[in-house]
C-alpha cells in the first residue's frame, strides 16, 4: 500500500512539474530570445556609435568613455527587461539598486569628484595629451588623461598622478597652447656699467641665437635699480621644444659677452635686517 501511495504522489508531483514547465516555458524562451537579440543589438549599437564618434573626430579618451557608459547602460536595461520577462517583480529590484547606488555614491564622494573632474577636462579640453602644463605645484608633460587621474611626466622622468577633481578646480597653466614661450631672465650688473652698452650686447646675443624667435621681438629693459645693482630684464621668445636650451644658452652667452666687454656682474647681496 505504501509503495502504491509513493507512486501516486510521485505521479502527482511529476504532473505538476510538467504543467509548470509547460506554463513557464514560453516565458523562458521569450526571455532568452530577448537576451540573445539584445546582446547582439548592444554590440551593433556600440560599434556604430564608435564609428560615428571617430568620423566626428572626437577626443579618443572621450569616445572610449562615452562608448563604455552607453554599453553598461544598455546592458542594465537589457537585464531589467530579461528578468521582467521571466516574471520577476522589477519595482523592488530597482529600489534595491537605487539604495545600493546611493550608499556607494556617499562612500565614494572623492572618487565621484575626480570622475566629474575628468569629465570636465575631457569635455572642455584645458589641455591635451602631449601638452606641457603646470598645476598643483608640478610641471610636466601630459602622458594620459584617465577618468579619475591625469598622468604627467616631469623633466627628470618622474611619473605624477594628479586627481582630476583637484586638477579641474585649480589653476592650470598650459605652456603648449600658443606653441611658443617667453623667458623672463634677469642679470644684475654693477652701477659702473653703461646701460646702453649692456642692452646692445644682450640684443646682439639674442638676435644671433638660432633658437630665439624674431617675432615676437625679444626685448631687454631695466627692471629695477636696487641699492647694489642694475637689474636687466631679458625676454627672448622660443618654441616650446627649444625653450630649455634657449634659456641656458642666452644666460651663458650673455655672461661671456659681458666678460669680454669688461662688464661686471654684481653678485647677489643679502641685505642685513635692521635691529
Amino acid at each position: 500500500m505504501k509503495q502504491l501511495h509513493y507512486i501516486h504522489s510521485f505521479g502527482e508531483y511529476w504532473n505538476d512539474f510538467l504543467k509548470l514547465l509547460l506554463d513557464y516555458s514560453p516565458k523562458v524562451v521569450s526571455a532568452l530570445f530577448i537576451l540573445f537579440i539584445g546582446l547582439y543589438a548592444i554590440r551593433f549599437i556600440n560599434r556604430l556609435v564608435k564609428k560615428i564618434m571617430l568620423k566626428r573626430d572626437l577626443d579618443p579618451t572621450l569616445s572610449k568613455f562615452l562608448a563604455d557608459i552607453l554599453l553598461w547602460v544598455l546592458r542594465g536595461l537589457l537585464f531589467i527587461t530579461f528578468i521582467s520577462k521571466l516574471g520577476v517583480e522589477t519595482s523592488s529590484f530597482v529600489a534595491i539598486l537605487g539604495a545600493a547606488g546611493l550608499a556607494v555614491g556617499l562612500s565614494l564622494q572623492g572618487s565621484l569628484s575626480n570622475f566629474a573632474g575628468g569629465m570636465l577636462i575631457i569635455l572642455f579640453k584645458p589641455f591635451r595629451v602631449g601638452d606641457t602644463i603646470e598645476a598643483q605645484g608640478v610641471i610636466g608633460t601630459v602622458s594620459e588623461i584617465q577618468i579619475f587621474v591625469t598622468k604627467l611626466i616631469t623633466g627628470n622622468n618622474q611619473t605624477i598622478f594628479i586627481p582630476n577633481g583637484n586638477l579641474s578646480n585649480g589653476t592650470i597653466i598650459n605652456y603648449s597652447i600658443a606653441g611658443m614661450r617667453r623667458a623672463d631672465l634677469l642679470f644684475s650688473l654693477s652701477y659702473e656699467t653703461n646701460i646702453k652698452t649692456a642692452k646692445e650686447i644682450v640684443i646682439q646675443v639674442m638676435e644671433s641665437h638660432p633658437k630665439v624667435l624674431s617675432s615676437p621681438t625679444p626685448t631687454v629693459s631695466v627692471k629695477d635699480l636696487s641699492d647694489s645693482a642694475i637689474h636687466l630684464s631679458i625676454k627672448p621668445w622660443s618654441t616650446n621644444a627649444d625653450f630649455g636650451d634657449m634659456c641656458s644658452d642666452i644666460l651663458e652667452n650673455c655672461k661671456e659677452a659681458f666678460d669680454s666687454a669688461g662688464i661686471v656682474i654684481q653678485p647677489y647681496v643679502r641685505e642685513s635686517s635692521k635691529s
